[in-house]
Parts: structure tokens; C-alpha cells; sequence
């Protein structure tokens, strides 16, 4: 057999299937649109939803927001985080419909006018990443982590990072780059006598 009649035959198989599904939707099927307003990245935004769309997939397919990473899809890696109204969520797990009046901030969103937020300084600046597809959502969570206060000491940071994985296994440096953000924000607090 051929190379490209096999090709021929994949695709085939693919419209079938794809026919196979145009004929089991309901006749008359509702076509009504989800709008929702939110708030990303500091900026107003209308997405216009089809159904039970994620959020995540919202971002990325109509946003444009592709540094929100698309890793298990089911909660449990955590290269998807974002914040929603200031606290971490999982993109891939939370219904773009729920984000109606809400903000979002995405990698994207950390630094004003194309800068560098102080995490990502530090995440850098410590090789905190290897492949750098766990990069966005380790720090999103580093960023809701260190704004919960949560960085007090290694465990406690390894403890309220455990939820973002990292294949590549950076989490030494990953730790490292949280604890020199805490530290910063710990002797400017203390300077300005906070």
C-alpha cells in the first residue's frame, strides 16, 4: 500500500466520522450565542460562547492569548493558571460563561507596556524553567502565592506550589526564584516601614 493511499484513506475515515456527527445533532439545534463581558489583562472584553467553552480555550482560540498553556486539559498540571480576580484558577477547569464581570490576568498581563513583572525577572534571572511550557502557569501561581503571602519559607512555598508541575523537574531553581522575590518584597516592605 502506498503512502498517499493511505492518506487518501485517513482522510476519508476523518470526514466520515465528522458526518457520522452532523447527523446525530438534534434537528432545530439552538444556535444562540453566550456573551460574556469581562475584564483581561486590564482591558474590556466581549467573548461570544458557543457553550460549555473553557476558559482557557476561550483565551487562546478567540483571545489570541497563547501563553496560557494547554498541558492535561484536566486540572491536574497546572500549566493553565491564570488569575481570575486576583486568585489562581485553573483555565482549563473554570467555564468562560463563569467569567462574566470579572477580571483576568494572563502571563500576558503581569507587566505593563511590554516590561518584565519581578517574577519573571527572577524566574530568568534563577534558570527557573528548562523546556518552559510549565513556565506561564508556575509563574501565575508564584505571582497569587507571593500576593497570599504564602512565601514564608521553602516548604511553604513547594507546599502551595505542588499544584503546578514541572516534567523537566526545575523545582529547585523554581523555589529559589519565588524565595528572591519574597525576600525583595520582605526588604521593601521593610524600608518603607510596612
Amino acid at each position: 500500500m502506498t503512502r498517499r493511499s493511505t492518506g487518501a484513506r485517513e482522510a476519508g475515515s476523518r470526514q466520515a466520522r465528522a458526518d457520522g456527527r452532523a447527523r446525530h445533532r438534534p434537528e432545530g439545534r439552538n444556535t444562540l450565542k453566550i456573551v460574556v463581558a469581562l475584564r483581561v489583562n486590564e482591558a474590556a472584553a466581549r467573548l461570544s460562547l458557543d457553550g460549555p467553552e473553557t476558559l482557557l480555550d476561550a483565551l487562546r482560540d478567540q483571545m489570541g492569548l497563547e501563553g496560557t498553556k494547554k498541558g492535561c486539559d484536566q486540572g491536574a498540571c497546572g500549566a493553565c493558571t491564570v488569575l481570575l480576580d486576583g486568585k489562581r484558577v485553573l483555565s482549563c477547569l473554570t467555564l468562560a460563561a463563569q467569567c462574566d464581570g470579572h477580571e483576568v490576568t494572563t502571563v500576558e498581563g503581569l507587566a505593563p507596556d511590554g516590561g518584565v513583572h519581578p517574577v519573571q525577572a527572577a524566574f530568568i534571572r534563577h534558570d527557573a524553567f528548562q523546556c518552559g511550557y510549565c513556565t506561564p502557569g508556575q509563574i501565575m501561581s508564584a505571582v497569587a502565592l507571593l500576593d497570599e503571602g504564602r512565601a514564608g519559607s521553602d516548604e511553604e512555598i513547594r507546599e502551595f506550589m505542588s499544584g503546578n508541575l514541572c516534567r523537566c523537574a526545575a523545582y529547585p531553581n523554581i523555589v529559589a526564584a519565588i524565595r528572591d522575590v519574597a525576600g525583595e518584597v520582605a526588604s521593601h516592605g521593610a524600608d518603607s516601614g510596612v
